[in-house]
């Protein structure tokens, strides 16, 4: 592994002294002044940069104050000339991983940065680990869609803190929890265990005691040498509630008083524990609805929703029912000792078509019987059991089929394409906003599609394209 530095210095002959020395061992790329500086990095991120604090032009502090803004992954090493207690106490507070004083001794250089490049292949060891779990063990989560790939940006941002709580929402079917250990693995907290919990699963006047624990003679029926709780058993990693919904709410009001203090007590005992963990939880009940019915807290929504992420249905991220049903029919062929390695054209259009009710997981359901009872070595629409059965759209798609069936209308010197299908697709947006009277959310389930998506394609269908 080649490491990258910057290196940032008005001397001339620390620039050339330090790419000498250093530029077997390194990458080395050196500018003089700091706006050159912030230029190459924005263009190629490094792994390191060597920062002067005096420069001529914008100083070191303030570019450091706008590395740490833009690419807070990268590590800031300051050089100084003379060790003045306050410029060095600014630029730790500005987040710089340490300092080195001119006159530069390169024993000393090396060590510095030695230590500093140490953390990053560390750190990029537990990232390439976390990605290589996911793919080994998440073999059914499969985000071509833009829907599906704004969700995972979003979610690789959220999954850095260590504790803060992540709601997860979305229809049955979605593939929650592969969200939900998507976000364990790509947080600090992967190493740690990740603990799923089906809420709905526990009989109420059992909830206390399996999430807290319990001590030994607490209740009738108890352990004789009590019980570890599973928030115990998730320390340091995650706690995934799955159907939080489903919890009455006196166990709603012990939820919130861990989540507020990081503190609980077991069932029958005076003793406080307090412990780290993140809590995701999950569901697909209307939260909103539920608190104005009185069924659900809403101030433990808002301290389980400090972060919140909508995961779109299947009809709303189509681009990943071909890549996901392919990925299931080799998971099953391999499964049950079947060679199937395609699926028929008209299979394929009738899985696009169809209105996937169930999600993800009645995608799955679908493939699996196929294979089970296909004849081998492709999947047709028969193996399937879809034929005959209404398209996905339904009466939703039928404006649009009667503009797609007619026959376009395209002269002789041609047409701008991209242009004229963003005009298209501008029309629709116009026309929901106008039935929902501007409200965007209604405007968004007018065409079938969540939040998040409506206003990013809303936005590259009212910008033109910019012609060179």
């Amino acid at each position: 592994m080649r490491f990258s530095i910057l290196l940032v210095d008005d001397e001339e002959s620390i620039r050339d002294g330090v790419a000498i020395a250093l530029g077997p061992l390194y990458d080395i790329r050196a500018f003089g002044t700091a706006e050159e500086g912030l230029a190459s990095l924005d263009e190629k991120p490094p792994d390191l940069v060597l920062l002067d604090i005096g420069l001529p032009g914008m100083n070191g502090i303030e570019a450091l104050r706008r590395i740490r803004e833009t690419h807070p992954e990268v590590l800031v090493i300051m050089i100084t000339a003379y060790e003045d207690v306050h410029t060095v106490v600014s630029a730790m507070k500005f987040g710089a991983y340490d300092y080195i004083i001119k006159p530069i001794l390169m024993d000393g250089l090396e060590t510095t940065i030695g230590n500093a490049l140490e953390s990053v292949r560390l750190r990029k060891e537990v990232r390439l680990l976390q990605e290589r779990y996911l793919q080994d063990n998440l073999p059914g989560f499969v985000a071509q869609s833009d829907e599906l790939q704004d969700v995972m940006k979003f979610i690789a941002q959220v999954a850095k803190s260590p504790d803060t709580p992540i709601l997860i929402l979305g229809e049955t079917g979605t593939g929650k929890e592969l969200i939900a250990s998507a976000i364990h693995y790509r947080s600090p907290n992967c190493k740690g265990p990740f603990v799923t919990v089906n809420c709905a699963a526990i009989p109420k006047d059992l909830v206390e005691s399996e999430l807290f624990g319990y001590e030994k003679g607490a209740f009738s029926g108890a352990g004789p040498a009590g019980k570890r709780g599973l928030i115990e058993d998730a320390a340091e990693g995650t706690l995934f509630l799955d159907e939080v919904g489903d919890l009455s709410l006196e166990a709603q009001a012990k939820l919130l008083r861990f989540l507020e203090n990081a503190e609980f007590y077991r069932v029958g005992s005076t003793k406080k524990l307090s412990l780290r963990t993140r809590v995701v939880s999950a569901t697909n009940k209307d939260l909103q609805q539920m608190m104005e019915q009185g069924l659900f807290r809403r101030d433990l929504y808002f301290r389980l929703g400090v972060i919140t992420v909508k995961i779109p249905s299947l009809n709303e991220r189509r681009g990943d029912i071909l890549p996901l049903a392919h990925t299931f029919l080799l998971n099953f062929s391999s499964k049950f000792g079947k060679k199937f390695t395609s699926i028929s054209p008209e299979a394929r259009d009738a899985l696009t078509e169809h209105r996937w009710t169930g999600n993800v997981r009645e995608l799955k359901n679908v493939i699996e019987q196929g294979v089970l009872v296909g004849k081998e070595p492709e999947l047709s629409l028969d193996d399937l059991g879809l034929a005959g059965q209404a398209s996905a759209g339904g009466k939703a798609r039928s404006g649009v089929d009667a503009v797609l069936r007619a026959r376009p209308a395209i002269p002789p010197e041609g047409i701008d394409f991209e242009e004229e299908e963003r005009k298209f697709r501008k029309r629709y947006f116009e026309e929901a906003l106008r039935m929902s009277g501007g409200n965007e959310s209604q405007a968004a389930r007018l065409l079938g599609l969540n939040h998040h998506t409506f206003r990013f394609r809303k936005k590259k269908a009212f910008t033109p394209p910019k012609r060179g």
